[in-house]
């Protein structure tokens, strides 16, 4: 990062904490709310978070800042729309505010997890866990807690929801913090993020207590715990921590949790109906549906895995195993009994370079499928580059030299090309697996000395 880019950031960061100490100052100064104190600085400080979570240095996850600058901005419009509907009899739409804190939540979540493990490729499969987890929890909240809380809080029963959904979201991001302290105990940044992490929540939890209780006061003190929790978070991105793997799996299974979940309330309602609340029934629903396109993206994914494995282990011209799968089937022969056979073709570079590489490569199909009907089942067959090919057999020494006796024999008539009939030959390199050293360097010499002196078939030493 330059060094004036670098000086207008840590002006951003020195700017952000001013406005909050201002902040303070007034509401200390003053006790009654007022405009450019609770309206215009408060949401400030909120926006400045945003802003120095987004600008964050490079050496970020880029998708971490921009979650996160996102997350703290819609909390800043939250937060605003609520300001500005208590001081003007000119209201907005109230709901926005409730749809701007909540996607605060996967939107932190997301960004945290991001900054906070060594993950640096977004996967299709991760975005939906998160929105998985998030509906599921949210339609269990509704289901099982929403009753109760109906009891302490006032308000409509979305209203309430919502207010029960924050101090779980702030759980969440608690646990995957702790999680990262525990695994990376010399990081300043998992610390740093708890530590906002544990400010943002403890507010929550306070102003959850109160307005169950006594009643919460607009523009109270405490409010400034949200934006200082906001900015220490913000903080964090500015420190290198040491990475940790979030395994795939652990967020698999909490999605396949809140999967059970949401068909078990969707169960209940169908027994049951008007048992639980709408807005409760319509996450659970889309949760399921976007379980089952997980599903398929899964499926997909692991087809696509397996293909490229397996392509990985192919010659791509004959369709034979390659090299690679060779030297691991080789690792394989030399804890079991058995024959390794190299095999290198004579007379094929006389017909490659008299007719060509096209006709060379129909040569080496129409080789290679000789080869494989020569071969028993449980034999390996492999192309190892050019007119190399190997092959393992396993079980006594007599069905090596059996099956590199049946090979040779493949060639004895001639190969019928475009072009007409071709002769060619192959020099056989046996060795067999007998604990005595490199099995592909001596069958390599036999193969060799076999060529050398027209034998055909070389046992190696």
């Amino acid at each position: 990062m330059a060094i004036g880019t670098a000086r207008r950031y840590l002006t951003l960061r020195l700017v952000a904490a001013g406005l909050l100490l201002l902040h303070l100052g007034i509401r200390l100064a003053f006790s009654q709310p007022t405009i450019l104190s609770d309206l215009l600085l408060f949401n400030l400080v909120a926006a400045a978070a945003a802003l120095s979570a987004h600008y964050a240095p490079l050496f970020n996850d880029r998708l971490a800042t921009t979650s996160l600058g996102a997350a703290f901005g819609c909390w800043a419009i939250g937060s605003c729309i609520s300001s500005w509907n208590s001081f003007f009899s000119y209201q907005i739409w109230s709901s926005a505010t409730d749809i701007a804190y909540a996607l605060f939540y996967p939107l932190t979540l997301f960004g945290v997890i991001r900054a906070l493990t060594a993950k640096r490729k977004v996967r299709a499969l991760e975005l939906l866990d998160v929105v998985i987890i998030a509906l599921g929890v949210s339609s269990l909240i509704a289901s099982l807690l929403l009753a109760p809380a109906m009891i302490h809080f006032s308000g409509s029963a979305f209203t309430v929801f919502l207010s029960i959904l924050y101090p779980i979201g702030d759980c969440v991001l608690l646990a995957v913090a702790i999680v990262a302290v525990i695994l990376q105990v010399k990081s300043a940044r998992s610390l740093v993020m708890l530590l906002g992490i544990a400010i943002f929540a403890a507010t929550d939890l306070y102003f959850l207590w109160k307005s169950a209780t006594t009643g919460y006061p607009f523009a109270s003190l405490v409010d400034d715990g949200w934006v200082l929790g906001l900015l220490v978070m913000a903080e964090a991105l500015w420190h290198k921590g040491g990475d940790f793997e979030l395994s795939d799996r652990l967020t698999s299974i909490a999605a396949t949790i809140a999967l059970i979940a949401s068909a078990t309330i969707l169960g209940v309602a169908a027994v049951r109906p008007h048992y639980f609340p709408t807005f409760a029934l319509i996450p659970a629903l889309i949760t399921i549906m976007l379980a089952f396109l997980r599903m398929s993206i899964a499926l997909r994914e692991a087809r696509l895995a397996d293909s490229d494995r397996e392509l990985a282990r192919i010659d791509e011209l004959t369709g034979l195993a390659n090299r690679r799968r060779f030297l691991v089937e080789i690792e394989i022969l030399g804890r079991r009994d058995g024959t390794l056979l190299l095999l290198d073709l004579d007379g094929f570079k006389k017909v490659n370079d008299s007719l060509g590489h096209d006709i060379g490569d129909q040569l080496l199909k129409l080789v290679s499928h000789r080869f494989s009907r020569a071969l028993s089942h449980g034999a390996l067959l492999a192309r190892l580059g050019g007119d190399e090919f190997g092959v393992i057999i396993y079980g006594e020494e007599r069905y090596g030299l059996e099956v590199a006796q049946a090979l040779q024999a493949s060639l004895s008539y001639p190969i019928s090309l475009p072009t007409g009939n071709a002769e060619v030959g192959v020099s056989i390199g046996r060795v067999v697996s007998d604990g005595k050293g490199d099995l592909l360097k001596r069958a390599d010499s036999a193969m060799y000395e076999a060529k050398r002196s027209g034998i055909g078939i070389m046992r190696a030493k």
